[in-house]
């Protein structure tokens, strides 16, 4: 039972605001509906409107629409914001298309990975969760503070923001920070 309440903590800690996996939970002003895809969702979501551009200039609709599942750590237009004025706007050029897929790639995993499931996985290996991406990089999670902090392969580090929105074919995890490969 002890360990049953750790997990559940863990759950609802992960993303520092105390956000476990719920029923329709909010993000970007937008309810997230379990029957939908993560692009479905996203396409709602107020927080996520450069993320969204992006998936379509990437031509990555069709697939995030697909069966999955997929975990998506997804940032928000925050941040984007935070990367060096004007990298945005040369990543949605078509010339740029693969570095975008990418870039884009790199905050895919496959299969539907719960925050518990990061948190285990930690656990078992010495605090940090290692996941490959469908771009080939690594993304390391570890605990910080109340939540997990997520960092590339560069070292760059954001923190999950929400939590375990569940989508019909995976799961969304909103990040701070936009990951680089």
């Amino acid at each position: 039972m002890k360990a049953i309440r750790k997990l559940m903590l863990a759950t609802a800690l992960v993303a520092g605001a105390g956000v476990a996996a719920m029923k329709n939970p909010m993000v970007g002003g937008a309810a997230m509906y379990s029957t939908k895809t993560i692009v479905q969702n996203a396409a709602n979501s107020k927080d996520h409107t450069t993320l969204v551009a992006a998936v379509k200039a990437a031509g990555l609709v069709d697939t995030l629409s697909g069966k999955g599942p997929f975990t998506v750590f997804a940032p928000t237009n925050a941040a984007f914001a935070k990367l060096p004025a004007g990298t945005v706007d040369t990543l949605l050029k078509p010339e740029n298309k693969g570095q975008l897929t990418s870039v884009l790639t790199y905050h895919v995993v496959p299969g539907g990975i719960t925050a518990a499931m990061i948190a285990a996985k930690a656990k078992a290996n010495g605090g940090v969760a290692n996941y490959t991406t469908v771009q080939g990089g690594t993304l390391k999670f570890k605990k910080m503070g109340a939540g997990w902090a997520v960092m590339d392969d560069k070292g760059d580090t954001g923190m999950i923001t929400i939590a375990n929105v569940m989508q019909s074919n995976g799961v969304i995890h909103v990040i701070d920070t936009v990951m680089l490969p």
